[in-house]
Parts: structure tokens; C-alpha cells; sequence
């Protein structure tokens, strides 16, 4: 289907935009915020609690926020971790903070989000998979022992969970049960656009797109080269078999689209039960949206019957 028509009668408002407009030019600043208003403000699901806490890891203490609903204790966990390219994002962001809280409160879910260290003045892999491997470490040994237990994250943190999965299942006592991946960014080089959707996509701002130099910068920043990878920085080129089910939400506009389509490929080959869902006329990170936004709604939605299912 074409763009998503609320988002597609503001593209004028970020056409010719750069993030460098968006440091200098307060004007620009103030068409992004009008491009990001939703239909409605995003009100906190009522009676969740939510507390912020800080727990150990390999290079020094790693924020998490979490999320639950009161009265029974919840049965399954969820580790959460926000995307942002590596370099970005924290918990407020609404791709932590909104998706946490909704799937806590549409699942009853004990949901943790972890504020990762991000690639910048000098932090390289594996710093970022190492805090949320710490963060997952934590969640089911202490948090919520026992309980069945999910790992997940969007775009760069969709790497980083599946990452975390692979050093789970060769722990030799692995907890995850599921893995939930939203647009994730799991190969380098990048896979190639079909053409059909290529040709729909030259119509977008290039605020929207992740050209070549973009996504190279991102794997520069967060490993510090791109040649001889780590398998699970990227973790598409790594040994996938074993893994637990898992279930990726794909962004149709999105140039980084082809790696979820191949990684549900790799999945399927290596006996992965795996499954997809995609959300249709929309770009990458609309998690960063609200669910106001009908396809922001049937995205949670569908992460939370993922998460929802098996029990």
C-alpha cells in the first residue's frame, strides 16, 4: 500500500531536512515536531507501575526501567532494548518507554527496558551487547527467576537482543523462550531493496532513508571498522540454529527492511520457528509513534500476541 496517509500528507515538513538543520536551525526543529505530532497524545496505561533502577554490569552500573500491572505476579518477562542506529536513544524515547509500557499493560508482561551504553566517544562493541546481556542476566536470575522469559528490541537494539539470544543459547543454561524483533538492522552490507520497492521509496524524504554512508557510519561507530565483524555484532552472520521461536515486525518503507526479510530466511533454514508481521505503509522506527496512529496500534498489537502466545 502507499505511505500511511497521516504521515504522507506531512512529508513537506521534513523534504530537504538533515540532521545537521535539526542542531542549527531552530525553523527545522520546529517542522520535525509537527511532523512527529500524532493523531493524540500518549497517555500512560492506567495503574502501571514503573520504577527506574540501576543494576551491575561488566562496565559499570546499566539504568533499567521497569514495567508492571498490579495484582497477580506476572508469569512472563520481557527485556526490551530501543534502537537509535547504536550512536542514539534512551529510555524516554517512545520506542522504550510507550512500547514497554504498552505491551506491560496489553500483556501483563513484566517488562524491563535497558538504557544501554551507547557507540559514542570511544564506546564500541561489544560495551552495548555486554550491558544488555548483563540487563537479560539480571531479569532472569534475579528479577523474575523462573518465570518464562522474552528478549527483544527495535532496529540496533533488535540486534543487540538477537545478539543476546545466541550468548543465551550457548550459556548452556539458556531462559529465552521467545524473541521479538521490531525492523531489526542484522547484517552488513546491507541487503539490497527489490526494485518494486525501491522505486516506491525514491519518493521519500531523505531524512527517511538509510542510504549506503549512513548505514556504514552506524557499523563504524558501534564496532570501529567494517570488514572482519564479529558474527554477533551483526548477528545475521552468525550461527543461528538453536535459537528460540521468534517473531520480527517488519516497517514496509524502510531501507533496512531486506535484513528482517533475510533474517526470517536464515531462521526458517537453520529450523527457527519464525514468524513475521508487516506493518504496512510505514517507516522505519514507527514505533517511535504513538499507538493514536492505527498501524502504531496493530504493531503493539501484534508484538503483544507474540509475546502472548505459547503461554
Amino acid at each position: 500500500m502507499p505511505l500511511h496517509p497521516f504521515l504522507a500528507q506531512k512529508l513537506h515538513l521534513i523534504q530537504g531536512l538533515s540532521r545537521d538543520d535539526l542542531a542549527s536551525d531552530p525553523a527545522a526543529g520546529q517542522r520535525m515536531t509537527e511532523y512527529l505530532r500524532d493523531p493524540a497524545e500518549w497517555v500512560m496505561p492506567p495503574d502501571l507501575m514503573v520504577e527506574n533502577l540501576r543494576i551491575d554490569g561488566p562496565h559499570g552500573p546499566v539504568p533499567v526501567r521497569t514495567y508492571r500491572t498490579p495484582g497477580a505476579p506476572a508469569t512472563t518477562a520481557l527485556l526490551w532494548a530501543h534502537g537509535g542506529g547504536f550512536v542514539f536513544g534512551d529510555l524516554e524515547m517512545p520506542e522504550a518507554h510507550v512500547v514497554a509500557a504498552e505491551l506491560a499493560a496489553r500483556t501483563g508482561a513484566f517488562v524491563a527496558s535497558v538504557d544501554y551504553r551507547l557507540a559514542q566517544d570511544g564506546v564500541r562493541y561489544p560495551v552495548p551487547l555486554d550491558d544488555v546481556d548483563a540487563a537479560w542476566r539480571w531479569l532472569t536470575t534475579e528479577a523474575m527467576p523462573g518465570r518464562r522469559a522474552a528478549i527483544g528490541g527495535a532496529s540496533a537494539g533488535a540486534a543487540l537482543a538477537l545478539a543476546t539470544a545466541l550468548r543465551d543459547r550457548d550459556s548452556g543454561t539458556p531462559r529465552a523462550a521467545l524473541v521479538l524483533l521490531a525492523y531489526p538492522f542484522a547484517h552488513y552490507p546491507n541487503p539490497a531493496l527489490d526494485d518494486a520497492t525501491a522505486a516506491e521509496m525514491r519518493a521519500l524524504p531523505p531524512f527517511m532513508r538509510f542510504p549506503v554512508d549512513a548505514i556504514e557510519g552506524m557499523v563504524r561507530a558501534y564496532v570501529g571498522r567494517i570488514s572482519d565483524l564479529p558474527p554477533d555484532a551483526l548477528p545475521g552472520a552468525a550461527p543461528l540454529g538453536g535459537l528460540p521461536a521468534t517473531h520480527i515486525l517488519l516497517s514496509e518503507y524502510d531501507d533496512l527492511r531486506p535484513s528482517g526479510e533475510l533474517l526470517e530466511r536464515q531462521l526458517r533454514e537453520a529450523g527457527v520457528p519464525v514468524s513475521t508481521y508487516l506493518a504496512r505503509g510505514m517507516p522505519h522506527g514507527h514505533l517511535n509513534r504513538t499507538p493514536s496512529l492505527d498501524e502504531v496500534d496493530a504493531s503493539l498489537g501484534d508484538l503483544a500476541a507474540a509475546l502472548n502466545a505459547g503461554r
